[in-house]
């Protein structure tokens, strides 16, 4: 009879009765559980499960004070959970990392954490989590005097989330800490009644670590009290489930250690049998044999023994040539890894280089075209910044190449709405359309749903390579995207996506090939045209990252059709109305700057020629500009002045920008600060924003994005004001 495999449900019931376990202190029934389902998880290879498997574990280690022996499990999950996107995995994780932290003594660093997990769960709008990041701020806060206001802040806020759990542990627990907090403020009777309930709801479900810290409290509240009968009582109970946890463990101690010593036992009885009888078999050979056997077994013996000389031989010269082959293949792997290393250290450098100046080059060229230039100087100022942009979209497409090649680039998924994010970047293609006299037609199916879960950046990088690539070449014609509602399968929606132009058009011969690198259709559209050919390969390589692939349709000088389907969640299942809706105008906004109007502004600097233009290009619009030439003098001025925003390099002479905006953070949390910064920033920003960065904006920059962000910014703190 062959084997079922395990399935997903057995697993997720052994993990729900181990964290049962842990909360009961039942340890060596919670490790079979654990094991058990790691077991089941690696035979069917899953990952997610794995990872969950070794965060509950850490919980287990947390419980038991082996804080280690926690963080080795929790990084082995956070690593498997970030390696397949699994963001409700990270966010327990972070939780269950901010919990050990907290034991050990680094408060910040599990505060910090617990905001990575709060920012999870409020997109996911769950209340229940969120109440539970309350809850364990409350626990890191009320361990200091000077916080316990916010901790018991923080404990109504986890009141009000939790009041519809059903999850009587941490239900339990809030009351528990409830109780400690009234007790801290001397409101003792409150913190009797929340005790007593804390100790109800333990007892309740066999929560035996609940119901022991439960006794505890009563007994110092009782003491507070001078009630010192039921201090006793109180603290007898408790010293009677400590007791038990403690014989628990040890009978779990005293089972495994016979358990060796039965297998040990039997072991040595079956090397003595086998001894016995090697023993008489030897015995009945040798009253057998005769003198003729003897020599026969001597020959065989002989040549057997010359056999294995000559066997061993070739195995030893076999064994020296593999090894020799071994430190080759090492060596070449090694050089190839530093190989790597280097061209990824290159293109970090090279990057940052290449944008500074860049960054004079656009500004300047800005500030000069908003200075009434005679139309002979607009055109060259015009074709000067048409340079800067094409010599920065190069740098961008580079680099987004290097992190599709090198596997660094993670699907994020989110709630969106698809026809705004898709008309959104029809209005920023708007322009490029406008200077080649090209309609854009956009039709959108009224079928799809609203909201659908997706990652929106990479839909919006492939849209704008596309349709970049049409505009580019279709002169004094039409573009006509859209999108269709191909199938519904409960909450999946396949929808297909389809750019077509009638522009230049791809000859039969060089369409497989424009989808390769630094690849166009020919030396001639590369002269007409430019570009670098990067970004139909990107839009190839992002396709493949979210597992589907394009296709093309195309003849020369008759235009191309670009079509590729996508598979979304749709959350709400909902079918939007078929009833036509207002057609969807692509109309560019108008950026108002007026907020902008005598706010103060800290420019943190040290390129003075960077200074120079941005401090030029905020003072056009009315912002009171000061500037710092690093980060110590930055920290001084905002001490000692008021300012509405600060926008702060980061790699500067003395302190970073990073350790500049720590040490702000340290007495001024709510002022927003924008990291203004040529840097190439990794993928994952978690550490950047935790160390109190608002936003970035990369040098250089579009005007329209730098004005976007301050104003939002502006706007935020004036309407918190």
């Amino acid at each position: 009879m062959v084997k079922a495999d395990p399935k997903p449900e057995q697993i997720r019931e052994l993990l729900t009765k181990a964290e049962h376990s842990i909360d009961m202190m039942e340890f060596d029934k919670a490790q079979k559980q654990l094991n058990q389902s790691l077991e089941y998880a690696k035979e069917i290879d899953h990952k997610r499960y794995i990872a969950l498997t070794s965060g509950i574990l850490a919980r287990m280690f947390q419980v038991r004070h082996e804080y280690d022996k926690g963080i080795t499990q929790l990084e082995r999950a956070i690593s498997i959970q970030r390696e397949i996107d699994d963001q409700s995995g990270l966010a327990y994780s972070y939780v269950l990392y901010s919990k050990i932290l907290n034991s050990k003594g680094e408060l910040d660093r599990a505060i910090k954490y617990l905001d990575l997990a709060k920012t999870y769960y409020e997109k996911e709008d769950d209340e229940e989590q969120l109440g539970l990041i309350s809850l364990n701020k409350a626990v890191i806060w009320l361990s200091n005097e000077d916080t316990r206001d916010r901790a018991i802040a923080e404990l109504k806020n986890a009141e009000i989330y939790l009041q519809e759990s059903t999850n009587n542990y941490e239900l339990s627990r809030l009351h528990y800490f409830l109780a400690r907090a009234y007790n801290f403020k001397g409101e003792f009777e409150k913190a009797e009644n929340s005790a007593l309930i804390a100790l109800e709801l333990a007892q309740k479900e066999d929560y035996t670590g609940m119901t022991m810290y439960s006794y505890g409290i009563l007994s110092e509240i009782a003491e507070q009290r001078n009630n010192l009968a039921a201090a006793l009582k109180y603290l007898q109970k408790n010293n009677e489930v400590r007791e038990y946890v403690f014989n628990i463990n040890k009978e779990a101690l005293l089972t495994e250690a016979n358990a060796r010593e039965g297998v040990d036992a039997l072991k040595s009885t079956l090397d003595e049998l086998t001894m016995q009888n090697a023993e008489q078999e030897r015995t009945l050979k040798v009253n057998k044999l005769t003198t003729i056997l003897s020599v026969a077994l001597i020959t065989i013996l002989s040549l057997l023994t010359l056999s294995l000389y000559k066997n061993n031989n070739l195995r030893a010269r076999a064994n020296e040539l593999l090894q020799k082959k071994n430190s080759e293949l090492i060596l070449a792997k090694e050089n190839a890894e530093k190989a790597s290393m280097a061209k990824a250290q290159f293109l970090t450098t090279i990057t940052h280089e290449l944008r500074t100046p860049l960054y004079a080059v656009t500004g300047l060229t800005h500030l000069l075209l908003e200075e009434s230039p005679t139309e002979s100087q607009k055109e060259h100022l015009n074709s000067l910044k048409f340079s800067g942009e094409y010599l920065l979209s190069l740098i961008n497409n580079i680099l987004d190449l290097n992190k599709l090649e090198a596997n660094k680039v993670e699907i994020v998924k989110s709630n969106f709405d698809l026809e705004k994010r898709m008309s959104d970047v029809l209005i920023a293609l708007k322009n490029s359309a406008d200077e080649k006299n090209t309609k854009i037609h956009f039709d959108f199916d009224k079928n799809i749903p609203k909201k659908l879960v997706g990652d929106p950046l990479k839909i919006s990088q492939i849209l704008i390579n596309l349709l970049g690539n049409s505009i580019k070449f279709t002169e004094d014609g039409d573009i006509w995207i859209s999108v269709k509602q191909t199938k519904q399968k409960e909450k999946t929606v396949s929808l297909l996506f389809e750019i077509k132009d009638n522009g230049e058009g791809i000859g039969k011969e060089k369409q497989k090939a424009i989808f390769e690198n630094f690849t166009q259709g020919s030396t001639q559209i590369n002269r007409k045209f430019g570009g670098t050919g990067l970004g139909l390969s990107i839009v190839k390589n992002l396709l493949s990252l979210l597992n589907s692939e394009i296709e093309l349709e195309s003849e020369l000088g008759e235009g191309s059709k670009f079509t590729f389907e996508l598979d979304f969640e749709a959350p709400e299942a909902e079918i939007k109305n078929t009833v036509a809706d207002t057609p969807v105008n692509v109309k560019e906004t108008e950026l108002t700057n007026d907020i902008m109007i005598d706010k103060r502004i800290l420019v943190v600097e040290d390129n003075k020629i960077n200074q120079m233009i941005t401090r030029k290009i905020l003072e056009k619009n009315k912002v009171i500009c000061d500037v710092a030439d690093n980060g110590s003098i930055a920290i001084e001025k905002v001490k000692n002045n008021e300012f509405d925003l600060i926008l702060m390099d980061i790699h500067m002479p003395g302190i970073t920008g990073i350790e500049a905006t720590i040490e702000i953070r340290k007495f001024d949390p709510e002022i927003p600060i924008i990291a203004l910064t040529a840097v190439t920033l990794d993928d994952n920003l978690d550490e950047f924003y935790l160390n109190g960065f608002n936003d970035i904006i990369p040098k250089p920059y579009k005007t329209e994005e730098f004005f976007h962000k301050i104003n939002k910014y502006l706007a935020a703190r004036e309407t918190a004001i």
